[in-house]
Formats: structure tokens, sequence, C-alpha cells
């Protein structure tokens, strides 16, 4: 998933990685990339995320995120892109 345009989308919005070291931000796992921009990140950032990455890779990493790492989400955040996720992607 490491295209250009997700890295300048990483540098872009270097805030949402805030306890990541810029240098290392660039190598966030693409499971923290999601997770942190669906829990914090605005619509647009979203929107944006979905345009550079894909709907059906964003939705892959989210359905593919199991234990732990699943409750990192904010609940209704993660019913909401669940449900949003159901509809939209096949």
């Amino acid at each position: 998933m490491r295209t250009p345009e997700v890295k300048k989308f990483i540098e872009d919005h270097q805030y949402l990685f805030w306890y990541t070291p810029q240098p290392k931000s660039e190598n966030v796992t693409d499971e923290l990339l999601v997770e942190m921009v669906l829990n914090y990140g605005s619509l647009d950032e979203i929107h944006d995320l979905f345009k550079v990455a894909g709907l059906q890779k964003v939705a892959a990493i989210f359905w593919g995120m199991t234990g732990r790492k699943k409750l990192n989400y904010f609940p209704e955040i993660h019913n909401y892109f669940d449900m949003y996720f159901k509809k939209y992607v096949s």
C-alpha cells in the first residue's frame, strides 16, 4: 500500500501520528494508518485516504484487524465503518 500518494498522505497528516518521530512516520503499519485516520481524522481526511489507498484496501485492512487491535477503535467508529464497508465494498 506504500504508493507515493500514500507516503504523501502520511507526510501531510503527520499530526495524526503525534507519538511517532517524523522520520519514522512513513513506516507506520497499514493497520495503524487506517486506525488513526478513521478514529481521529476528519471526513475530508477519511475521503482522501479512500482515494489514495482505495476503498477496497482500507476495508480489507479494517476487517483484517482482530483481537486487541480491533478494540483500538472507538466503538461508534468501529460500528459505523463496519456498516459503511458492508454497504459500499463488495
